[in-house]
């Protein structure tokens, strides 16, 4: 299987969905074995950089992804843009924004998956590196806890639990293999969620500033306040689906393994990645030149154009 980049570059404009700015992005082609990288243009000089997208560089992870460089350099709320990454098998494209945070959209992942389509996939001239899970790597903390472990596929559990009447109304415990289920009609759609009594505070840590009914789902002590309802009966369970694809992509690569977690979140999400990845023992570089051997989950792919 080849590595994959856009076509043609588009462009996308829109808020953040935490910082409130308006923001002009763009995504590029790259070349072979350059990867997933952002770069500010709103920002000069040295800060103006190419940044390439590592595990390591998450280290802002209140209620969103976010790279934070050493010097500062801030690109916000990456997981939705990143989930559609991994959905379409896009290993090298450039991201280019002028604000500090990618767009909101509708809080899903769908809109960047047309975008991405409406420009195009194209294969390039070199194979496509997966990471293979060996062994199990787990991490509890509390309440929560993440792990991987060896599958041939790609495959993801989750279980959320929120003490609200309306997280009780379905069932918030899912599992997607991937070689059966389509993300484009089972998780791209699942919107972001927040609670109005959790606004005050967050607004006082700038954070939420650009958030509404447009693109999240938003919760009072009793209902959900957006008059079309839900999407999915569990879509609260099916954006953390979401998110984690959208986590665990930060390595760059397809995982092929299984993915478990109860009350998983963006900090312990990029704490496991980052373990798996310092185990030189727990993983091992897989490419498929014919295809032959390739797990049933990456068939599904779109086709390249």
């Amino acid at each position: 299987m080849k590595q994959r980049t856009l076509k043609q570059t588009i462009t996308a404009t829109g808020v953040g969905l935490h910082s409130g700015e308006r923001v002009n992005l763009r995504l590029m082609p790259a070349e072979i074995n350059t990867g997933i990288a952002f770069r500010r243009t709103d920002l000069s000089g040295e800060e103006s950089r190419v940044i390439k997208l590592t595990p390591n560089l998450i280290n802002d992870t209140r209620l969103s992804s976010t790279i934070v460089t050493e010097d500062n350099i801030r690109i916000g709320t990456i997981e939705h843009l990143m989930s559609a990454f991994c959905a379409l098998g896009i290993d090298n494209i450039l991201v280019e924004l002028d604000a500090p945070e990618i767009p909101i959209m509708d809080g899903s992942s769908l809109p960047f998956l047309y975008l991405l389509q409406d420009g195009g996939i194209i294969d390039q001239n070199a194979e496509k590196r997966f990471i293979r899970i060996k062994k199990p790597i787990e991490i509890v903390e509390e309440n929560k806890s993440v792990r991987f472990l060896p599958y041939d596929g790609f495959k993801i559990s989750l279980s959320i639990d929120f003490d609200h009447p309306v997280f009780r109304r379905a069932e918030q415990i899912l599992t997607i293999d991937f070689a059966q289920k389509s993300y484009q009609e089972e998780i791209a759609r699942a919107r972001t969620f927040g609670f109005m009594q959790e606004v005050e505070l967050m607004r006082t840590h700038n954070l939420g500033l650009g958030g509404n009914l447009t693109n999240a789902i938003v919760i009072d002590e009793t209902e959900i306040l957006n008059t079309d309802g839900l999407r999915y009966d569990n879509e609260f369970v099916r954006h953390k689906i979401l998110d984690a694809v959208g986590d665990l992509y930060v390595a760059g690569h397809q995982l092929i393994g299984a993915f478990e977690g109860v009350k998983s979140g963006h900090a312990i999400n990029n704490a496991l990645l980052r373990k798996l990845l310092a185990d030189e023992t727990a993983f091992e570089w897989a490419e498929f030149p014919d295809n032959v051997d390739l797990p049933e989950a990456f068939h599904a792919l779109p086709k390249a154009a």
